[in-house]
């Protein structure tokens, strides 16, 4: 995949990723009240750096969204969301009962903001776990063929094996 010749598409690509990202927020933000939430925002943030890719070229997006960087957001995601499970579990309360963080004797509006902050905490876990996984998919999907003939093992036949080497 390579940078697409149109001028226009790579410039207005470059503008339109912070917006994206941003909107991509937006959802996340506004999941609790309305359509939205953590996996919605996960795909339209993960859709940026496709934007990058399709525009400017396969490496161009695997350097805005490096598998590294990707392959620590994706379990992250998942440990934040599990992780306030079991901290509400260790506090006296179900998996996920946000309420209990306002303490027992808390009042109506305290047990609100608990659930309400920790509904945002999950819903960003699965934003990340799935911005990575969508990332990842695509990026592996798209490999041009030259990069997955360096990735395969030589097929080396007996005489062409380093000496003490083998063919494994």
């Amino acid at each position: 995949m390579k940078e697409t010749p149109s001028l226009i598409v790579r410039y207005i690509a470059r503008r339109a990723v912070p917006f994206i990202q941003l909107y991509a927020l937006y959802v996340l933000g506004h999941g609790e009240d309305g359509p939205g939430g953590g996996f919605q925002g996960g795909v339209i943030f993960a859709s940026s750096f496709v934007l990058v890719a399709l525009a400017l070229g396969y490496r161009r997006g695997t350097q805005a969204a490096p598998q590294g960087v990707m392959d620590v957001l994706s379990p992250s995601g998942a440990m934040i969301y599990a992780g306030i499970g079991v901290v509400c579990m260790l506090l006296g309360g179900a998996f996920l009962q946000y309420e209990i963080f306002a303490g027992a004797d808390a009042d109506d509006h305290a047990r609100h903001l608990a659930h309400h902050f920790g509904l945002m905490g999950i819903e960003l876990g699965v934003m990340l776990t799935v911005t990575a996984s969508m990332v990842t998919l695509f990026f592996e999907m798209a490999r041009p063929e030259e990069l997955d003939e360096l990735d395969e093992p030589d097929l080396l036949t007996e005489d062409q094996a380093p000496e003490g080497g083998s063919n494994d």
